[in-house]
């Protein structure tokens, strides 16, 4: 069953939005994730955006595993410019997401920034 312009915009919203909750527990790409499987075939609106959302949240994870491992590599002397630039990601990070999320509201398309499209 096809889902209304309304559903469309509020599922198309969770996608985004929903990966603060998710990132509580280390895991911001579940959310999307459960939003694509679900809605998929019912909205290609709601599909796209939580593929973007999903892919948008597996490159920060993949990003985040590149900067361990530069410390880790540079015995620690690494934290002086990864940490920094973490910081800088994770502000960046919440705007993308809150773009994202109001473009979803407003029935619009949204392509994040930096992203690596493993999803399709």
């Amino acid at each position: 069953m096809p889902l209304s312009a309304s559903e469309e915009r509020t599922w198309a919203m969770v996608a985004h939005v929903g990966v603060f909750v998710a990132a509580w527990f280390a895991m911001g790409f579940l959310c999307p994730l459960i939003v694509w499987l679900v809605f998929r075939g019912r909205s290609e609106f709601v599909r796209r955006h939580a593929v973007e959302s999903l892919n948008f949240q597996i490159s920060l994870l993949i990003y985040t595993v590149v900067a361990v491992l530069l410390i880790l590599i540079t015995f620690g002397l690494g934290v002086l410019v990864i940490v920094p630039l973490i910081l800088i990601g994770a502000v960046a990070a919440v705007v993308v997401i809150v773009r994202a999320t109001v473009a979803a509201s407003d029935g619009r398309e949204y392509t994040y920034p930096l992203t690596i499209r493993l999803v399709h």
